[in-house]
């Protein structure tokens, strides 16, 4: 498929349907359209998007959640102060085990912390089903939801989610994905500008540390062609890598580092078996190929299946994704990926309450909280929201111990049964 027209053919889906903009970056459901300084879905840090906030927990900020959970109890009183029901749906248990193991039961704990009783929020799951998240919104708010905090599947259920609880009075924190809808909506996630920079420079240094000559680069890209999140992905390390924050970009563009983009070509979907296919068309047509680029790491794996068929070793040809998978800190231990952005989802489930904790109580939540605004992409319709965008975190194998092993994020016995124990005792990680 023509990476232009598949492009073009994107934008005009998202322009008709206009709303949504998802976060998460995996390949059936991805990953966050929030972008900083980015031409398509821009977020920039925004003191007028929030007040200072009033009553208690107004130190919090998006650097104040950790693993402990400790900064929730600094909502204790603004918690007190509000009135209904916090009504929470996750998508899906199918596009991601986060929503279960970790989403899911990190809400749980962050209301708990806050002060929550468990008859003032509710967490469900809409199984994949548009129909069923909105029956859930409905019924929240029928039960005396005062705030819905939601991950939408699609553009069509945010939008409609977004006009119920408009009609109701109900406020909105959009969850991991953007919905470019509503009279009072608010979005959490992670800055994805600042995902796709951390790619671009996780690459440059590897491209440096791993002694590539004459980088002949390839770019696969995410589902751009659906998501604006992949655009802001792209656009990030694109920034970094060839100074330019466009997507995608035309083959044959240099940098002063002496590379030379070979091709770059958008994943449509995020369907990770597409992605393999383009890129051993692309691998099979230009051998030269020594150096690239992937937006997530399920394409990673994609394209370093397609290496490894051909007989590539580790340390030979660079790989980038995000997410921090199990599969991915495999493909990192054993040298055939870089790194991998992780976004700890302790924190996005605490941010998510805290917003949420300030609107049930009638509260303007925090500037240092609400720190940016989501702008949807261009030539896609919808409203500026405020966001509040936490910071994510490259992850290497110098770094893998303290990060996604020390939060459990990536179950260390089960890694380390995979890439065997001496290459984890290297990275410093004790099953």
């Amino acid at each position: 498929m023509n990476k232009k027209s598949t492009l073009a053919g994107g934008v005009s889906l998202l322009a008709a349907l206009g709303l949504l903009g998802s976060a998460c970056s995996s390949s059936s459901k991805t990953t966050t359209p929030t972008t900083t300084g980015s031409t398509s879905a821009s977020t920039a840090a925004s003191s007028t998007t929030a007040g200072s906030g009033s009553g208690g927990g107004g130190g919090l900020s998006v650097s104040s959640f950790d693993s402990s959970f400790s900064a929730m109890s600094q909502l204790t009183s603004v918690t007190s102060a509000g009135k209904g029901m916090v009504g929470v749906i996750l998508p899906d248990t199918t596009s991601s085990t986060r929503y279960v193991d970790f989403d899911a039961p990190y809400l749980k704990q962050a209301f708990q912390k806050a002060g929550y009783s468990a008859s003032d929020f509710k967490i469900d799951n809409a199984q994949g089903s548009d129909t069923t998240e909105l029956s859930l919104a409905q019924a929240d708010i029928s039960s005396g939801a005062t705030v819905l905090v939601f991950d939408p599947l699609d553009s069509t259920v945010g939008g409609e989610v977004a006009n119920l609880a408009a009609q109701h009075g109900v406020k909105l924190v959009s969850y991991d994905r953007a919905t470019f809808a509503g009279t009072n909506t608010y979005y959490v996630s992670f800055d994805n500008f600042k995902v796709g920079q951390l790619i671009g420079q996780g690459f440059m240094d590897c491209v440096a540390a791993w002694n590539i000559s004459n980088p002949q680069v390839f770019e696969l890209d995410g589902g751009e062609d659906t998501d604006p999140n992949a655009i802001s992905f792209a656009q990030g390390y694109n920034s970094v890598i060839w100074g330019k924050q466009s997507t995608p970009l035309t083959a044959g563009l240099t940098n002063s580092k002496g590379y030379t983009l070979v091709g770059d070509q958008i994943t449509p979907g995020w369907t990770n078996s597409t992605g393999q296919t383009i890129f051993q068309q692309q691998y099979t047509a230009h051998p030269n190929i020594n150096a690239t680029v992937e937006a997530n790491d399920g394409l990673a794996n994609a394209v370093i299946t397609v290496l490894k068929n051909a007989g590539v070793g580790p340390k030979k040809i660079p790989t980038t994704g995000q997410d921090a998978t199990l599969q991915g800190m495999e493909w990192i231990l054993q040298g055939y990926q870089c790194g991998s952005v992780y976004k700890a989802v302790y924190k996005e489930a605490q941010d998510a309450v805290a917003v949420a904790t300030y609107l049930r109580a009638g509260q303007t939540p925090p500037s240092s909280l609400v720190n940016s605004t989501t702008t949807p992409p261009k030539n896609v319709s919808g409203s500026s929201q405020p966001a509040s965008l936490l910071t994510p975190e490259w992850v290497t194998a110098q770094n893998m111990a303290q990060t996604v092993i020390a939060d459990k994020f990536v179950d260390a016995a089960t890694l380390c049964n995979a890439v065997g124990a001496s290459t984890c005792s290297a990275a410093g990680i004790n099953p």
